[in-house]
């Protein structure tokens, strides 16, 4: 692909692309712990702090309007 000629990918790009696409097709998170080797789920969680869509989404599927 011509347009990917000038950019510099890495193993570590591939890594982190393809654990945030597992993020947001709903994978459990402690799963990609797993699959990517982290012993701490807090190192896994720095995936989790990175898509502001997702954040956005899960924000939006609390209605809490009609709470007192």
């Amino acid at each position: 692909m011509p347009s990917m000629q000038a950019k510099r990918i890495s193993p570590h790009n591939i890594r982190h692309t393809t654990a945030v696409h597992m993020l947001r097709s709903g994978v459990d998170i402690n799963t990609i712990r797993a699959w990517l080797g982290h012993v701490s789920l807090d190192t896994t969680n720095i995936y989790a702090e990175v898509d502001l869509g997702m954040k956005a989404k899960a924000l939006a599927s609390v209605d809490v309007s009609g709470q007192p």
